[in-house]
């Protein structure tokens, strides 16, 4: 008796021991899908309170696009990449809300980020003060925002049906179009012998190639902001541009873009379609670039994931009589007296304002590969920091999974200026961020990159 459950043991064993060695062996997994989101009537666009009307056209469509990864073991992570302003925190919980239920991913495991483009539709619930929207115009952005939310859902779920055996590999190239607008004035740019302040010209790239090593997808990033454009017409600007420039030069491939950290980042000069052209074809050849030099690094098919949000704490508040000050001051000009107004309302309804705001850090490790996912608009001291605590060839992207301000270090929110100290009330949040939220970033960051290992 004792002979035969040794048997029955040894064969669990073995057959395990067999099972683990062949999925260890399998390799990635990918998948990709693609999706158009371009509004299919006029709409108010997002980025620019100096608009007075919706959108008139379009230059080209607006895509939302989809990879999944799933290594050897079968842990699974999906990015997306979006031309839009930025995805608030409603409409990425309903998305991953979605995707929990569908594939039991962890909030860890989903990356939705957005290009930041300024030539996209505005939003529910994001700008709520900046523009004059009357009750039809905002049916109109909620029924939008709601067909998005299905859109990307079923965005993803093609990205499933798309998986097959693939190879993953990642390298770094540069391009430097863009500016660090707090420090090199648009007007006098002409006549600048040299630009001043932090910028991070690094062109992060990952190739993923399918069967028989055949190109399948390229996503590539940059920290610029997506501001060529200020007209009237649906575009991309200059990502979506690099995007369409890569597809043609790789028929049968995806190219996605991730927007890096970019809160103080232009490109410069700008404001004219073909500057857009032109910075889109100038980031594609930067990628055209690492696929050429042939260094890219091959990644282990091993998947590490980790999230937290952290509570990042405002300044003091405003008081009554410092909205009625900004009332006062502004005598209804900008789109400064509405935010007062609106903040007023909520005291009188009995309401405290939030002194926080809960903000999400992510961190990703594909194979030996370090990728840094932040909310909001990251100004560009986050990513120098982490590269110089975690290597040059870390990548660090901004405005993933919300994006409710912008996210400025402790030496902006000392200078002060747009990013650091008014920038708060286009996106209706209550005070400036408390200087402390610099440390509490980076202190996740390094937390979360200890879980992994």
């Amino acid at each position: 008796m004792m002979n035969k459950l040794l048997s029955v043991y040894l064969l669990v064993w073995v057959s395990f021991l067999l099972s683990a060695s062949a999925a260890v062996g399998k390799g990635w997994e990918a998948g990709v899908a693609t999706t158009v989101i371009t509004p299919e009537q006029p709409m108010w666009m997002a980025g620019y309170a100096a608009r007075t009307k919706p959108a008139e056209g379009k230059q080209h469509e607006l895509w939302a696009k989809a990879v999944v990864l799933r290594d050897s073991v079968g842990h699974v992570t999906v990015m997306v990449s979006s031309d839009m302003l930025g995805f608030t925190r409603e409409l990425a919980t309903s998305v991953r809300r979605a995707l929990h239920a569908r594939y039991q991913l962890d909030d860890a495991d989903i990356l939705l980020n957005s290009s930041h483009t300024h030539s996209g539709p505005v939003l529910s619930g994001a700008l709520v003060d900046i523009y004059p929207l009357d009750e039809a115009e905002q049916k109109k952005i909620d029924a939008y925002t709601a067909w998005l939310e299905g859109r990307i859902i079923d965005l993803v779920d093609r990205a499933f049906k798309d998986l097959e055996t693939a190879q993953v590999y990642a390298g770094v190239g540069v391009t430097r179009f863009q500016v660090n607008r707090r420090n090199n004035p648009a007007a006098e740019l002409y006549r600048a012998s040299e630009l001043k302040g932090p910028s991070d010209h690094s062109v992060p790239v990952i190739k993923i190639t399918g069967k028989k090593g055949k190109l399948k997808v390229l996503l590539f990033g940059y920290a610029c902001h997506p501001t060529t454009l200020d007209g009237y017409e649906w575009s991309g600007d200059f990502p979506g541009y690099a995007q369409i420039a890569l597809e043609e030069s790789h028929k049968g491939a995806t190219a996605l873009f991730f927007q890096g950290a970019c809160g103080d980042q232009n490109p410069l000069p700008r404001r004219t379609i073909a500057l857009a052209r032109q910075y889109g074809k100038e980031l594609a050849a930067a990628v055209e670039s690492v696929l050429e030099e042939n260094q890219m690094k091959a990644l282990k098919p091993i998947l590490k994931t980790a999230y937290q949000e952290i509570n990042l704490p405002f300044s003091p508040v405003p008081s009554r009589a410092d909205l009625q000050e900004v009332i006062r001051k502004d005598g209804d000009k900008t789109y400064y007296s509405r935010w007062a107004h609106r903040l007023i309302g909520q005291l009188d309804q009995g309401q405290s304002l939030p002194t926080s705001y809960p903000y999400p850090v992510q961190v990703w490790k594909l194979g030996d590969q370090l990728l840094f996912s932040l909310a909001g608009e990251v100004l560009v001291d986050y990513a120098i920091n982490l590269k110089n605590r975690y290597g040059w060839d870390a990548m660090v992207l901004g405005y993933n999974n919300d994006v409710m301000g912008y996210i400025p270090p402790v030496r902006v929110l000392e200078e002060g200026g747009y990013e650091g100290e008014t920038s708060q009330r286009v996106y209706g949040l209550p005070a400036k961020w408390d200087p402390a939220i610099e440390s509490l970033i980076y202190d996740a960051c390094d937390q979360l990159v200890k879980d992994l290992n």
